[in-house]
């Protein structure tokens, strides 16, 4: 399985490792840490070195309850990071956006694909950026705003609901003109559910799987975790790592992960004890 994304074709045979770059002063763990494009950009070349296949870029905070920016100022944040980051070659870069005019001039600068965070509020216009522009897709379930999120977390089955809309959102791309090896699919941990919905997703992941898309996981450092642990956003590695392994057996191909060296470890280490698993009963 392949995924296509512009004039990159990415081998998904292993797991790969999308490293978070948040040009943000309030993202919920990292904010404000690479605001500066310099140091943003030192950042995301660490990342490569340390083992990321894929770049994520975002502007905006996605958090419950983060404020809404403006698109000239989203741009001035994005652009001049994306710009220097496209220069380099091998590097794929995702923008992680709910705007389409932000989506269209990333991709003009470089990116190949947008990671649409939008959810049930996405709409026709980041579709056309997507097929104009030939980019690979990241589709993530979602309800409402960083500001309403919260509030909008009555389902009936939680997996069940999830997969209805991706799957039909990924249906009407392909009939827009999308190719589906340009699809993954993101069943949102941390967006409109609660940590019980969240562990109950994660759980029965092989469901999102099994709809026919390579799937990204974004697990890191979320909320849930720190229900369960009782740990602020940056002392959650070890429960991030649980969650990472745990997709992986699943089936997830992408994790999207901010400490890149420790969690690419643990997507080695799952990734090989999951292909012995499947060698056995293929034995049997």
């Amino acid at each position: 399985m392949n995924w296509r994304a512009s004039r990159f074709s990415l081998s998904l045979e292993r797991p790969l490792v999308m490293g978070v770059l948040n040009v943000t002063p309030d993202s919920f763990s990292d904010g404000g840490l690479w605001l500066e494009p310099q140091a943003a950009i030192d950042h995301a070349r660490q990342m490569v070195v340390d083992g990321a296949a894929i770049i994520d870029v975002g502007g905006e905070s996605t958090r419950p309850g983060a404020a809404t920016v403006d698109e000239e100022e989203e741009l001035r944040r994005v652009i001049p990071v994306v710009e220097a980051l496209a220069s380099d070659p091998g590097v794929p870069i995702s923008i992680d956006t709910r705007k389409p005019a932000v989506a269209r001039r990333a991709l003009e600068a470089g990116a190949v694909i947008v990671n649409d965070t939008n959810g049930e509020a996405t709409d026709g216009l980041m579709t056309d950026v997507i097929v104009g522009m030939g980019a690979g897709v990241i589709l993530m379930h979602s309800r409402g705003t960083p500001d309403t999120m919260r509030g909008l977390n009555q389902y009936g089955d939680i997996v069940a609901d999830v997969c209805r809309f991706l799957l039909s959102w990924a249906q009407r791309l392909e009939s827009s003109g999308v190719p589906s090896e340009a699809i993954v699919l993101d069943p949102g941990f941390g967006f409109a559910k609660s940590s019980e919905q969240n562990l109950e997703l994660l759980e029965r992941l092989d469901e999102v799987v099994s709809l026919g898309y390579p799937v990204l996981a974004g697990t890191s450092r979320k909320s849930f975790i720190g229900a369960v642990l009782d740990l602020p956003e940056d002392d959650r590695l070890e429960g991030t790592a649980a969650t990472v392994a745990w997709a992986v057996s699943e089936g997830a191909n992408i994790l999207r992960v901010h400490d890149v060296k420790e969690m690419g470890r643990v997507v080695k280490m799952a990734a090989a004890i999951a292909a012995a698993a499947n060698k056995e009963k293929a034995v049997q």
